[in-house]
């Protein structure tokens, strides 16, 4: 059945313009990105715009200091923020500024619509101002205690403590971020919109509803609905760098009022350019709106952002997809710790920008969950999933194709080709049908955990048909060809599958299987016989820890100390506080180092150096970086030439499949292994070992006498379960 195709625009949330774009930026547009390139495999008209906020107090302050003006700096920037956007593959249809004529038009277009629908109103207020500075400080520009719960250091807009709504003139004990003077009060004309109007409560209440945001974004603002929603001042007093108010001289439009209608005016540009009808997305209703956003900018887009556009009359989004922070580590991003880290600085490295790609979208999973990345984890996954699982199948096969085989794909297959080519092929369409539903629901999580379980079953495969004991013997240059042809078959279909995630190495496999442009297909084909390949090169590397470790090393930066309150901070409207979040409830483990040579399994009562019980204590610290999981042992086998180790396939749940080495092979028949559960180490570094890679650690307990005896979980637990 044909689908029909789907006509899409996509945004993701616009970088301001005061700083550059840093690997907790890099969460969200890894996401959009590959939402976006899934759905154009899928043949849908999708259109991808963003583009860099530019208005605004900070803007202006940094170009004043830097002795340039704020439209000099903002084109700066606008380079710098492509270029690492460009760095990690992520492709815009178009990249523009909130600055332009589009969005100047279509601001005044949207305020004069409100205005005409008694939306908008004038009010005399108190606000805050800098003597020192002489100039009306902005909600972000004073911070003091908030005036419902008492906590220090907010904001003069929201607490992030309680999430409280308010005016600057509201904080207790206020103080100018800018200059740290103590602000005095007077009074200025600003406009308003009246999102406290029962007209906009009612429609928000049930927008927020209607199945456009995730059911725990809904929930949030409730949160809001319950303490009521507060008219919002969409005006800011010269001087101030951005547009001014039509019929409001030295009034400018705050910068959260013309920053999402940037969407729009990106649009536009577009196109313009290609020839595109504007209204056809952004009034029609056969067309989809999808914006990605952060958590910590949802008030703006679902309250401020709906109502704008429907009393505007315009389509209102169909969704926004909204992701949480990235913790570091465990931990906040940091300067001092060398984890606060700028894009620029990650390809400087020599890093892969797809290891990235694929780690994130490896935690990310349709949810407002923050995203914590650990470096061991990450040199793990890259190094065991991308290189040991994935590049390893063609790898271990092109040479024989192309030195044996004259570079031709064929196949001559046994009655055991044939079954395997079925099984796989059974087991690759069931796979992506759940493919499909986790890429469209933003479960990337899920997606990589079922293509790397595909992965798992052509290693397995190889290993099985042992292309390199084939290529001894002359008599098997057939059954060696048609082993490989099928493993490269079944890499050309993992690659499919990994194109939204990988798109430039899709695109190298591409030109070494000699093949057209990968489109998505729900069904494993082979590829065709007598099919010429090219020549094999070196599609990903390893990811060396030094690297890691320079990276970080250069992205240290001394804490200095400062007298407070601040001389200056220049955040702005909540787009600079993925680096300021709070710590994740529990932070994710760090791989351990292997304690032997690979067997394993290793009894502490053996380890030089391990304090025995009684004699010594750890921290809960200490024990939480050791991932415990419950474990089905899938297969065991023997393992030839090794005199003590099993080959084990771990099911792990969510984590996918493992296939560890363990010295249990005078202990446990292998037959007498499949389908029990057991405890393994998750997280220890993948180990290379003479017969292959070992990707965890299996518990045993042994003691004086021989023995060893493998832990196994009360009934009931389940593969993946987390030992706590």
């Amino acid at each position: 059945m044909t689908k029909q195709r789907r006509q899409i625009l996509v945004t993701s949330a616009l970088p301001y313009a005061n700083g550059p774009i840093h690997i907790g930026h890099l969460v969200e547009y890894i996401q959009t990105d590959i939402w976006v390139r899934y759905q154009r495999m899928h043949g849908h008209e999708v259109h991808y715009v963003c583009a860099d906020d530019t208005h605004g107090t900070p803007i202006m302050l940094r170009a004043e200091k830097e002795g340039i003006t704020p439209e000099a700096l903002i084109q700066r920037m606008l380079v710098e923020h492509l270029r690492d956007f460009q760095g990690f593959h992520i492709e815009f249809d178009n990249y523009y500024s909130t600055n332009s004529p589009e969005n100047r038009v279509l601001a005044e277009y949207i305020y004069k619509e409100l205005q005409g629908k008694d939306l908008i109103e004038k009010r005399t207020i108190e606000q805050l101002y800098d003597p020192v500075k002489a100039m009306f400080l902005p909600d972000r520009y004073v911070k003091g205690e908030c005036p419902k719960c008492g906590a220090r250091d907010q904001y003069g807009d929201v607490c992030e403590s309680c999430s409280s709504t308010y005016t600057p003139a509201d904080l207790k004990n206020p103080y100018s971020v800018i200059s740290g003077a103590t602000p005095a009060k007077k009074q200025s004309e600003h406009y308003f919109f009246k999102l406290s109007d029962k007209q906009c409560v009612e429609f928000l209440q049930n927008w927020t509803r209607s199945g456009a945001l995730q059911t725990e974004a809904a929930n949030k603002l409730d949160e809001w609905f319950k303490a009521g929603l507060s008219d919002w001042d969409i005006s800011r007093d010269a001087p101030y760098f951005g547009f001014e108010i039509p019929d409001a001289p030295g009034k400018y439009f705050y910068v959260w009022l013309d920053a999402p209608i940037g969407y729009m005016a990106s649009f536009q540009h577009l196109c313009n350019r290609r020839g595109l009808d504007f209204d056809t997305f952004w009034k029609g209703t056969n067309t989809e709106l999808y914006h990605f956003i952060g958590k910590d900018i949802l008030y703006f887009h679902a309250l401020f952002w709906p109502a704008m556009l429907h009393y505007a009359g315009f389509s209102t989004p169909t969704s926004i997809y909204t992701h949480g922070f990235l913790t570091v580590n465990g931990e906040k991003m940091s300067k001092s710790r060398g984890t606060f880290i700028n894009a620029a600085s990650y390809l400087e490295h020599g890093l892969n920008p797809e290891y990235l790609r694929y780690y994130y979208a490896a935690k990310l999973n349709g949810t407002m969950e923050d995203v914590d990345l650990s470096f061991d984890d990450f040199i793990a996954r890259a190094n065991s999933d991308l290189v040991g699982k994935y590049i390893n199948i063609a790898s271990r096969c092109a040479g024989f194709i192309s030195k044996r085989c004259g570079g031709v794909i064929d196949y001559h297959p046994s009655a055991e080709d044939e079954a395997q080519k079925g099984f796989f092929n059974a087991r690759f369409n069931k796979a992506a049908e759940k493919i499909v539903e986790a890429y469209e629901n933003r479960d990337f999580t899920r997606a990589l955990r079922e293509i790397m379980a595909i992965a798992d079953l052509a290693n397995i495969y190889i290993n099985d048909r042992k292309p390199w004991d084939l290529a001894k013997q002359a008599e098997q240059e057939q059954v060696l060809q048609t082993v490989c042809s099928l493993a490269l078959s079944m890499f050309k279909g993992l690659t499919m599958l990994l194109t939204p995630v990988l798109p430039t190495t899709a695109r190298a496999v591409e030109a070494f299987l000699n093949i057209p442009a990968l489109t998505w297909d729900n069904e494993f084909t082979v590829i065709e016989p007598n099919h010429k390949i090219n020549e094999y090169k070196h599609l990903i590397t390893r990811v060396d820890p030094k690297q890691i470790s320079a990276l970080v090393e250069a992205s240290r930066e001394n804490l200095k100390p400062t007298a407070p309150p601040p001389q200056s901070q220049q955040r702005h409207a909540q787009h600079q506080q993925q680096s300021e979040v709070k710590n994740m409830n529990e932070k994710s483990p760090s791989p351990l180092t292997p304690l032997d040579s690979g067997s394993g399994l290793r009894s502490t009562s053996s380890i030089p150096g391990v304090v025995p019980a009684g004699e010594g204590i750890i921290s809960i610290d200490d024990f939480s970086k050791i991932d415990l999981r419950i474990a089905r042992i899938a297969n065991a086998e023997q393992v030839e030439g090794a005199d003590k180790l099993l080959r084990l396939t771990l099911d792990v749940g969510p984590l996918g499949m493992r296939q560890v080495f363990a010295g249990i092979k005078s202990a446990y028949d292998p037959e007498q292994l499949k389908g029990r559960l057991t405890v393994m180490v998750a997280n220890l570094a993948p180990r290379k070992m003479k017969f292959g890679l070992s990707e965890g650690m299996v518990l045993a307990a042994s003691g004086e006498q021989p023995g060893l005896y493998l832990l196994a979980p009360d009934a009931g637990a389940e593969p993946g379960m987390r030992i706590k």
